[in-house]
Parts: structure tokens; sequence; C-alpha cells
């Protein structure tokens, strides 16, 4: 496949047959493929990490953290399935902490899961793990009240020590979008629907920036990144997505990353 060479993949608002599925077909040859012990099977919005068994042979030191996290996590829109956070150990014997994480549509639950997974890594002696962690963090370009925006996420992110795809600098360029979309006509809420040639300007139209991967800056450099709306590695930044060829509502965002000998 396409990403068949990545090491670990991250996936959000998966259905539980997808999970079953994958595993019994040629995707879990390749991956361990992790669920949540929250799975939920109706609302089939559940986070995923896929794991390398090249990378990550061994699936028995695979270890979930994800309602511990939580546990201390208040009042945030966090829905079961929305996280999964796991320990892992790859072929020369390294600890990860992976992560991945679908934040409710304004966005307001994902600074606080972010703060609570730290917190939890370093309350329980896995502060010195490395850390990736990918997530629909459902950020805005434009700050408005009631919404997450992409910049104050990122300068925060920096400040805890973590850098992203966009680097380590605390200011991102926020119209490097991941989803374009926008309702039609055809469907029931005609007050959410944009006309084609209000596509760029109608508040209802969603040209965000809302995917992050994260990780500890001490343990990685970034080599590369890109986004993905095509299924060939590339991005057309007029074409707004799904499509027929492109399934997802989000970008595919990937990132390269080389480890950090200490």
């Amino acid at each position: 496949t396409v990403y068949g060479d990545a090491d670990v993949v991250f996936l959000q608002e998966t259905a539980a047959s997808f999970g079953a599925a994958a595993k019994a077909g040629p995707l879990g040859a390749s991956y361990h493929v992790v669920s949540p012990a929250s799975l939920d099977p109706k609302r089939d919005q559940n986070s995923l990490v896929l794991l390398s068994r090249a990378r990550f042979p061994d699936a028995a030191r695979v270890s979930e953290l994800s309602d511990d996290v939580l546990a201390a996590l208040g009042k945030a829109p966090v829905a079961a399935g929305d996280l999964l956070a796991i320990v892992a150990f790859d072929a020369s014997n390294r600890p990860y902490v992976f992560a991945s994480f679908h934040g409710d549509t304004n966005g307001l639950a994902t600074l606080p899961v972010t703060d609570a997974l730290l917190a939890h890594l370093a309350a329980h002696g896995l502060g010195d793990h490395k850390l990736v962690f990918g997530l629909d963090a459902n950020t805005y370009a434009v700050p408005r009240d009631g919404y997450q925006a992409a910049a104050p996420y990122q300068a925060h992110i920096v400040e805890k020590g973590l850098a992203s795809q966009y680097g380590d600098a605390p200011d991102i360029d926020v119209k490097r979008f991941s989803t374009f979309n926008a309702r039609t006509y055809l469907q029931p809420q005609l007050n959410k629907a944009v006309a084609f040639a209000d596509r760029y300007t109608d508040i209802n139209v969603d040209r965000n920036p809302k995917d992050f991967v994260l990780f500890t800056k001490r343990d990685f450099q970034l080599v590369s990144t890109n986004r993905d709306n095509t299924g060939g590695k590339k991005y057309v930044d007029d074409m707004m997505f799904p499509t027929l060829k492109f399934p997802s509502d989000h970008a595919v965002t990937s990132a390269t990353l080389r480890l950090v000998h200490r």
C-alpha cells in the first residue's frame, strides 16, 4: 500500500468492525492493530494505533494507559474510544508511548487531553519514554469563542517540550489545512449548506489545520512532513474532499522522524 512502509499509523473515527477486519487481513500481517479497551461498537468513532511488526515485534509488551489518563481528566468532552494511549518497545528494547486521539467538534478536549497524557507520564515514571501522539485535534485556523484555535495549541505543546509536524516553534502556518469540505443543499440542515461560489469564505466551510503529529523534542528530529488528500502522497490545495478516490474528510498527515540518541 501507499503507506505500507510506515512504522506507526494513527487512526481516528474508525468503526469497531474495522479493527477486527484489519487484524484478520493483510494489514494484520504487517502491523499489530491495537484498539482501545473502551472500544465503542455503536458510535463507531474509535482511535487505533498500528505498530509495524518489524519495528515492534513483541505484542505481549504492548500495554494500554488510556483509562488511567482519562481518569484524571475531569469534565472534558471525551467519549468512549476517542483516546488510545499505549506503551510499546521496539526491537532494540527502547520504550515508547504512542497515543491516538479524536477531538470533539470544537476541539475543546484537545488541550486538556494532551496535558492529562503528559501529566500521567510524568507521575508514573514514564517521562523518559519516547512519545509520539497522532491526533485529529479539531483545531481551527481562525480563533473564535468556543473553539480551540490551532496556533495557541501549537504554542502550548512547544511550551510543554513537544514539537509537531509544524516544527518546534510556537508559531505555525495556519493555512496548511488538513480539511476542506462543506455541506451541500442536498441534506436536511439547510442552515449549514454552502453554495459552491462561497466555498472559500463561508464560515460553515471546514477548511482548517485540524491534524497534528506530536513528539518529544528531546527524542526526535523532524526530517520531513507531508499532507495527502489524493491517496498518492500529494495535496491539492484548492480541492475539496472527500472525493470518489479519497474517502476521508481529513488529509493524511505524515511525518518522518529521526531518533535522537541520548
